[in-house]
C-alpha cells in the first residue's frame, strides 16, 4: 500500500505544481479556459495559483508528516469541486474541465491512499 501511496502522491505533486505555477505565471494556454469560466484573470495569481502551490508544498511535506499531507489533499479536492461546479455553472466544458476533474480524481485518491497507509492519524 506504500507503494502506491508514494506513487499517486507523486504523481498529484508533480501535476498540482505544474497547474499552480502556470495560473501563477498566468501561462497562455490557460487563459482561455479560465475566461470561459467566467473567472476574472487577476484571480490566477490569488486565490487559483496560490491555492494550488500551496496545496503541492503540503502534499510535498505530507510525504514526511502525514498529517499535512491528508490535510492538503483534502483542501485540494474542496479547490477542485469548486472549480468544476464553476466550469459547469459557466456551461464551460473546455479542456480544463477534464483536468480539474482529473485533478480531483488524483488528490481524491490520495487521500484515500494516505488514510489507508497511516490509519492512525485520524
Amino acid at each position: 500500500m506504500h507503494t502506491a501511496y508514494l506513487v499517486v502522491t507523486l504523481v498529484a505533486i508533480a501535476f498540482n505544481g505544474f497547474s499552480g505555477v502556470s495560473a501563477l505565471l498566468h501561462f497562455a494556454p490557460i487563459i482561455p479556459g479560465v475566461q470561459a469560466a467566467g473567472v476574472p484573470l487577476s484571480w490566477l495569481t490569488f486565490p487559483i495559483g496560490t491555492l494550488k502551490t500551496l496545496g503541492t508544498l503540503g502534499l510535498i511535506v505530507g510525504l514526511w508528516i502525514p498529517a499535512i499531507g491528508l490535510a492538503a489533499a483534502a483542501g485540494l479536492i474542496i479547490f477542485f469541486v469548486c472549480a468544476l461546479y464553476t466550469h459547469v455553472l459557466a456551461n464551460d466544458i473546455s479542456p480544463q474541465f477534464g483536468l480539474a476533474a482529473f485533478l480531483l480524481a488524483v488528490n481524491s485518491a490520495t487521500f484515500a491512499l494516505t488514510l489507508l497507509t497511516y490509519p492512525a492519524i485520524l
